[in-house]
């Protein structure tokens, strides 16, 4: 059983130029051919002639768990599970058919969407942030002591954990496998929405970080990192993390040190580009305004030169609150920074790579996982169609049609 998609164009996710009036065919939860004219195989035939067939995006920078802004712990459980579930909805009607949350939604989010009793992208959690005393992520009054750290509701949503030194660091990365991550995440900077550092702040020592890159090697996996400056990035790639979030103050000799390395960069210009005007649409205090200020410029420069370094470059959005809407903002974003191609292959190809899942997500390619999404612009004329979700006419998950607007399937 599968479908054979007629569409208007194809744009195949890696990087070749679209290919006009042409067929994906899927054969089970499989790719089976690409092309024009029409390959051969069985299947029902769907008439999208009006829509452009993309492969699903990825993001690879979510929060999905993250709902109360600074109030947290306030929120009831019933409540917080129920805007977990609607973002993780949210997020696939988007065309997002794979996430992967680095801070927020416990290891249980993915089990639950995979087992079909909810609807959410293919997931891939992180657990709980580490952080360190009084770094990025700590939250609670900073005038009161360790015991008020705010973890979060096990099993549901935990945004970080505070460890300091290598072996609380090593148990706190046991502990989010133990709960389901697939990755660790780190932060090696301060954060625009935290209350006890500033953005220029080093975070971690490198043993410190060593030890959570040990822990993610042992289970074959990786580390990232929340890093805004290149004294963090600097560190991480010493400890011999793969991946780096935002990266805002990104310089020309730390790409390249990036770029020797082998590893990746994940800006995320959607939320700095919201907090400017909506930050109490997420429930953040005025006083990210001036934190802010400068970085959605400076991280658009930091993305220019890791492109231009040969650094792969991702594409994330790092979307807080109960109503996570506009995830598709970060593509019309990155298309205006360099062009719209480059934006979609960030967010199918390079976040499939990033997530070492190329081989089977990303592209449309035969043999793939059969997500794929059908949208009624033009993205390399009319990019900005993809912050609006209604534009996203039909999703593809894994071979099964979870969204059609049109009643095509």
């Amino acid at each position: 059983m599968g479908y054979r998609l007629h569409a208007r164009a194809i744009v195949d996710g890696t990087g070749r130029d679209p290919i006009d009036r042409g067929t994906v065919a899927i054969d089970d939860n499989r790719i089976g051919a690409v092309g024009a004219p029409a390959p051969g195989g069985a299947g029902t035939d769907v008439d999208c002639l009006d829509l452009t067939v993309l492969p699903g995006l990825i993001d690879a920078h979510t929060h999905m768990g993250l709902v109360e802004g600074d109030r947290l712990g306030v929120m009831p459980p019933a409540l917080l599970a129920a805007h977990l579930f609607r973002n993780a909805e949210l997020c696939l009607a988007s065309g997002h058919t794979t996430a992967r949350e680095v801070a927020g939604a416990d290891g249980g989010l993915a089990q639950a969407i995979a087992a079909g009793l909810i609807s959410g992208p293919r997931l891939f959690p992180s657990g709980p942030m580490l952080t360190q005393t009084g770094g990025h992520g700590e939250f609670g009054p900073p005038f009161l002591d360790h015991h008020h750290h705010f973890t979060g509701l096990p099993g549901l949503s935990e945004p970080s954990v505070r460890c300091d030194g290598p072996d609380q660091v090593r148990i706190a990365a046991r502990n989010a496998f133990r709960h389901g991550a697939t990755q660790i995440k780190v932060c090696v900077s301060g954060g625009v929405v935290s209350l006890t550092d500033r953005l220029e702040d080093v975070q971690f020592t490198v043993p410190e970080l060593r030890a959570a890159v040990e822990e993610a090697a042992a289970r074959d996996t990786y580390v990232t990192a929340h890093a805004h400056n290149v004294d963090g990035i600097e560190r991480g790639l010493e400890a011999g993390l793969q991946c780096f979030e935002h990266g805002t103050f990104l310089t020309e000799a730390t790409a390249a040190r990036m770029a020797a390395a082998g590893a990746s960069l994940v800006p995320t210009l959607a939320v700095i580009h919201l907090l400017t005007t909506e930050y109490e649409r997420y429930g953040l205090g005025e006083y990210v305004v001036p934190r802010v200020q400068g970085v959605e410029e400076a991280m658009g420069k930091a993305v220019l030169i890791a492109m231009e370094a040969g650094v792969r470059v991702g594409s994330g959005t790092d979307l807080l609150g109960p109503e996570q809407n506009r995830r598709g903002l970060e593509l019309a974003l990155r298309s205006r920074l360099h062009s719209p191609m480059a934006a979609i292959v960030s967010a199918t190809r390079s976040n499939a790579e990033i997530l070492h899942v190329a081989d089977r997500l990303g592209t449309l390619e035969p043999g793939k996982l059969a997500d794929c999404i059908g949208i009624d612009f033009d993205p390399l004329d009319s990019p900005e169609g993809f912050d609006d979700p209604d534009r996203v006419r039909l999703v593809i998950q894994d071979g099964s049609v979870v969204k059609d607007l049109d009643g095509r399937c």
